[in-house]
């Protein structure tokens, strides 16, 4: 990932010359040749240090993960006042990302690389904490990974439509209607109070929202296992299964 990089090394230099060229051109701007000059070296540069420009691109994709997991730390709230909000707040900065920057948001989505993987993990562990605050808050009306499901599919949607709408007809209120239906389908309007809901899927529910806190008394197996079990109860309450 970028963290390889010192300041002004040759290839961090190579890299960013890449995400100007293809920022201002697109994937065509990319050439090695064009690269090279941008970042004032020679061409064979560039394949020591990156193979060809496939491998390049990964370079660029995971430079693109590394300043977009640094926006949304930069928003992180670890303990919200209003998780429903934050959640607001990650949603906008995910999806001003991918308009500010459609070339690079492609790039980043293209890649396969194991920087890459590592850092769209690490943005889904962002996600998936504030889901958790949410379900540990009463707030969420549907199961924790749909939940992550749902914003992640109206946050990629809105930004693909986005782009693949003239300029002329694109409307900001678009953004904001597609957050509020990703609000209204995952959140309810008052928090349910855990002492009011009983029953097996109540507490499946309350175990998992906390298990992150406690997982460290299990091991890997042990985790996924409980994780299997308590989505089962929270999704239907525990009802016997008829075969």
């Amino acid at each position: 990932m970028a963290t390889r990089d010192t300041t002004d090394s040759p290839r961090r230099r190579i890299v960013e010359a890449a995400v100007e060229l293809l920022e201002s051109g697109g994937p065509d701007a990319v050439s090695t040749r064009a690269v090279a000059a941008a970042a004032g070296m020679q061409p064979p540069a560039i394949y020591r240090l990156f193979g060809d420009k496939e491998g390049l691109l990964e370079a660029v994709a995971e430079h693109g993960y590394a300043q977009f997991l640094e926006s949304k730390r930069a928003l992180l709230d670890p303990e919200p006042k209003d998780a429903v909000e934050d959640l607001r707040r990650g949603w906008d900065t995910v999806v001003e990302f991918g308009i500010s920057r459609p070339e690079l948001f492609a790039v980043m989505n293209r890649a396969t690389s194991r920087g890459a993987n590592l850092a769209h993990r690490a943005g889904l562990e962002i996600l998936h904490g504030r889901v958790r605050r949410l379900a540990a808050g009463g707030w969420l009306r549907v199961d924790e990974d749909l939940a992550a499901q749902i914003i992640q599919a109206t946050g990629r949607g809105a930004v693909i439509t986005w782009h693949s709408t003239p300029p002329e007809r694109r409307n900001p209120a678009l953004l904001t209607i597609l957050r509020e239906a990703m609000i209204a389908a995952i959140t309810r309007t008052e928090p349910m109070v855990p002492a009011t809901e009983t029953g097996p899927a109540a507490a499946a529910r309350a175990l998992r929202a906390a298990l992150p806190d406690k997982a460290e008394v299990l091991s890997d197996a042990e985790q996924h296992l409980l994780r299997e079990w308590l989505t089962r109860l929270a999704a239907d309450g525990g009802a016997p299964r008829r075969g």
